[in-house]
């Protein structure tokens, strides 16, 4: 399975990718912000991609809206602190399939992958 992880916190892409691990994912791609996790995913096939919304050059949401437009299925977890109701929502609308909120605990983050990561 193939994972890319986007997030411009190195300390975040670490615990993100630990979690990962713990799950039996070993192959983790990383990228500092949406613009490089963009064109990360159109040189290469991922299976799950986990995006920060807050960054630079481009927001996890535009890198969303990016995948969608892309025709892409591929499961995306919004990894973020904007927990508010109309954020969630805008989300959703524009394709995301779940949504975790920061700060959260590694078992949450394990539960989630759970669902997305094949046994």
């Amino acid at each position: 399975m193939r994972v890319l992880v986007v997030d411009d916190s190195g300390v975040m892409r670490k615990i993100i990718i630990r979690g990962l691990n713990s799950c039996g994912v070993r192959s983790a791609t990383e990228a500092a912000d949406g613009q490089q996790g963009w064109e990360i995913f159109q040189q290469q096939e991922f299976d799950l991609v986990l995006t920060d919304w807050n960054m630079p050059n481009m927001n996890g949401l535009d890198f969303l809206k990016a995948i969608r437009a892309s025709g892409s299925t591929v499961p995306v977890i919004m990894v973020t602190t904007e927990g508010e109701k109309t954020k969630v929502i805008e989300a959703i609308q524009a394709g995301v399939t779940d949504y975790l909120c920061k700060p959260f605990e590694l078992e949450e983050l394990e539960l989630k992958l759970e669902r997305y990561v094949p046994v």
